[in-house]
């Protein structure tokens, strides 16, 4: 099992338990490391200074425990390219233009079918393009560490089946993305976010592309409650084995800051 979790929301963003008790539950599960990753984005909207403050004075009371980091997960809509006092950034696109309004892909079927009929038309396929376009962006804003659910605009696709995510097109697209990604060492992350569904993201077609170019993934389970910590890591595992890869990355503390090392799966 990894020791470890990258992507966690708290009561100061959207989550549901508050930094300390995933610290504790983390300390239960015997993690290693947790990364917490407030949302740095238009909405929901964070107050950035007090979430600091709070995961410092846990860094500080847990040292020798648990390596507590520092991070936050950076919406491509955030105006701010970089901002401060975080020691690592996941990059990240929730949001889409359409006109002058800005919508979500993920939070509601409503709002994705707006963003979809009203912004492309009623073509998927020129959305998800539109989207991946977006995440090759949002690196250069925010110079983030890695890319967080890199097909999250799929989220409703079960329900409203805009995209055919076998199509050939859709999957040219990402690669694309992917290939442009992999030529500036990003990680990718295997959310596990929903797992229970049996839903990861990516899939596995995007995994074995990613894979073929030399890529490397974070599996992280995009914890927005303690119960959620470490949900999905092994079918993660499984899939990531499944599509060539033999190892994960985590973050650690180096001579030099902040560095990935290799977990074997």
């Amino acid at each position: 099992m990894l020791k470890a979790n990258y992507h966690t929301h708290t009561t100061y963003c959207d989550g549901r338990s508050t930094p300390e008790e995933m610290v504790l539950r983390a300390i239960e599960l015997g993690f290693e490391h947790l990364g917490f990753s407030g949302h740095v984005d238009i909405d929901p909207v964070m107050d950035v200074p007090a979430y600091l403050a709070e995961i410092t004075r846990l860094q500080e009371k847990y040292r020798g425990r648990i390596d507590i980091l520092r991070g936050g997960e950076l919406d491509n809509m955030y105006p701010d390219r970089r901002p401060a006092g975080f020691e690592y950034l996941i990059g990240s696109v929730h949001h889409m233009r359409s006109g002058d309004q800005v919508l979500a892909v993920d939070w509601s079927e409503e709002q994705l079918l707006c963003l979809l009929n009203e912004g492309f038309g009623g073509d998927g396929l020129k959305l998800c393009r539109a989207y991946f376009r977006l995440i090759a962006e949002t690196y250069h804003r925010g110079s983030c560490a890695w890319i967080g659910h890199f097909d999250l605009v799929t989220r409703h696709n079960h329900s409203l089946h805009f995209v055919d995510e076998e199509d050939p097109a859709y999957l040219a697209s990402a690669r694309e993305v992917i290939e442009y990604l992999v030529g500036e060492d990003l990680p990718l992350e295997i959310n596990t976010k929903q797992a229970h569904w049996g839903k990861l993201y990516p899939g596995a077609p995007m995994l074995k592309a990613l894979r073929e170019l030399g890529g490397e993934i974070v599996i992280s389970s995009d914890a927005h409650h303690i119960s959620e910590l470490d949900k999905g890591f092994d079918r993660a595992a499984a899939l990531a084995r499944s599509c060539g890869f033999d190892h994960a990355n985590i973050l650690v503390r180096g001579p030099r800051g902040l560095e990935f090392a290799q977990v074997a799966l």
